[in-house]
């Protein structure tokens, strides 16, 4: 990662013709690219570094023909030689979840629901005109075989791991069918692909598009079903149909002849279930195979909101194998899988979770007990050997940053979670009383306090478990 920063520099300096004044690692999306905010006086880019050259020369190649149009996407203002790190213009840090999540389901989040809508239409129709689509990730079209696709992805990495029994013929015969049904839609044209609240930013109440590298040409209605139908966002019933109905008077402002409601919110459905169905694939890769905790805690509302649809919309069409496996996938058995146990008040298990020093020995369990997990954290890159981060500790942002931007913090965590989660699960169904998890380092400074923080963190918001975090080396820094 030192090398990454070292290039963006280099770049940033071809751009500025002078040094950055800080380079800061954002946290890292469902991709595999990685994002960095560089600071210069008292303004801010975004340099992203991707490995991935196709993917980066479409995403420019979009910004640039969006942004001829007047388009709210951001400017790209360098690349490098070899197109692995490119210089864009920093939007802002407020997505419209965060708004939602900030203001609630009010009339400011309806307000910015709305411009968010206006402007898609404006990017999905204006945008398509002269649009190259030869530069497109993977097909040029959200075509018969692209659905395929995401039916077919949500199969193998969710579906599959079920382990549900079903007809593959039969199922491979509806999904045949649905896309044969879906692509017979009339109005097609720039098809943003993943348009949701996390990648719609909000700057003095306009908003402004990122992360469109996967458009490619297809119907107007699968990206309004992704907005809407966003899980994480939970928006009424009143407020999607509302909505919709907002979005198709827009379009029908930019079209020369206005879309038929009834084929139009018909087919619409169909969108909608296929977007979540490619969601729920999503999770299952990046969860499932790949145990990204986020995605993991993400199942429970995918499969509320597939659970919803199918319960109250239809989508005009017989699938009968795909619908009676649709319906084994949200039954409460299934869905139990996916839902943490929760402590509540009356719930005896009381976690502790300590950091400390290999030098001064690993804490004491005075429960019954007799000891818990003990997890190393010397393989770690240590902070403290260098002088910038001697006198932190690892609650400290510099220390975190280095952490999480220099070293293997991160997915050594998430191991780390695989294996106590499995534990905290246990004692909370079987009512034990006392778990304890120990994170040592050299000093107890900056390794295990971090690894010690995050741990609670995560156990707090997934189980809401009692807990008391201690940081044995570091008395005088915290202690709660």
């Amino acid at each position: 990662m030192e090398e990454v920063i070292a290039a963006i520099e280099t770049l940033f300096v071809k751009f500025k013709k002078a040094g950055s004044e800080k380079i800061e690692k954002l946290p890292q999306s469902g991709g595999d690219r990685v994002y960095f905010r560089v600071y210069y006086k008292t303004e801010t880019f975004i340099a992203t570094y991707n490995l991935h050259v196709k993917e980066n020369q479409t995403f420019i190649a979009f910004s640039k023909h969006f942004k001829s149009k007047g388009l709210p996407v951001p400017e790209i203002l360098l690349v490098n030689d070899d197109q692995t790190i490119y210089l864009q213009e920093d939007l802002g840090t407020v997505s419209l979840l965060n708004e939602l999540e900030l203001h609630g389901h009010g009339e400011r989040s309806y307000s910015l629901f709305q411009k968010s809508l206006t402007a898609l239409a404006n990017m999905q129709i204006k945008g398509d005109a002269g649009l190259d689509y030869s530069v497109c990730l993977t097909a040029k079209e959200f075509g018969k075989q692209a659905i395929l696709s995401d039916l077919l992805y949500f199969k193998y990495y969710f579906l599959d791991t079920l382990q549900l029994p079903y007809d593959k013929q039969a199922m491979m015969d509806d999904f045949d069918a649905l896309s044969t049904y879906l692509t017979r839609t009339e109005n097609k044209y720039f098809m943003f692909r993943d348009f949701q609240s996390r990648n719609i930013i909000v700057n003095d109440d306009e908003v402004q598009f990122i992360d469109f590298q996967g458009g490619m040409k297809g119907a107007l209605q699968y990206d309004v079903a992704s907005l809407l139908w966003q899980a994480k966002a939970e928006l009424s019933e009143k407020w999607k149909d509302d909505l919709l109905e907002f979005y198709i008077d827009e379009i029908n402002k930019l079209l020369d002849r206005p879309v038929d409601k009834i084929t139009f919110v018909s087919q619409y459905n169909g969108y909608v279930l296929i977007r979540l169905l490619q969601v729920m694939g999503a999770y299952g890769f990046r969860g499932l195979f790949e145990r990204k905790a986020h995605f993991l805690a993400s199942i429970p509302l995918g499969l509320k909101n597939l659970k919803f649809f199918l319960e109250h919309k239809s989508i005009g069409i017989h699938t009968p194998e795909f619908d009676r496996v649709l319906r084994l996938v949200v039954s409460d058995e299934i869905m139990d899988r996916f839902e943490p146990v929760l402590a509540n008040e009356d719930t005896a298990l009381l976690i502790e979770v300590n950091s400390f020093s290999y030098k001064k020995g690993i804490p004491e369990d005075e429960s019954s007990n007799g000891g818990g997990f003990v997890f190393d954290m010397r393989s770690i890159l240590n902070p403290g050997r260098f002088d910038d981060y001697k006198t932190l500790n690892g609650k400290d942002k510099p220390v975190q940053d280095f952490l999480e931007q220099r070293t293997k913090m991160n997915k050594y965590l998430n191991s780390v979670w695989d294996l106590v989660d499995i534990a905290v699960e246990d004692y909370l169904k079987r009512g034990f009383s006392h778990l304890q998890i120990n994170f040592g380092c050299t000093g107890g400074q900056h390794r295990s306090v971090y690894a010690a923080e995050q741990t609670a963190r995560h156990l707090r918001n997934k189980y809401k478990v009692k807990l008391v975090l201690t940081h044995t080396n570091t008395a005088n820094w915290f202690k709660g």
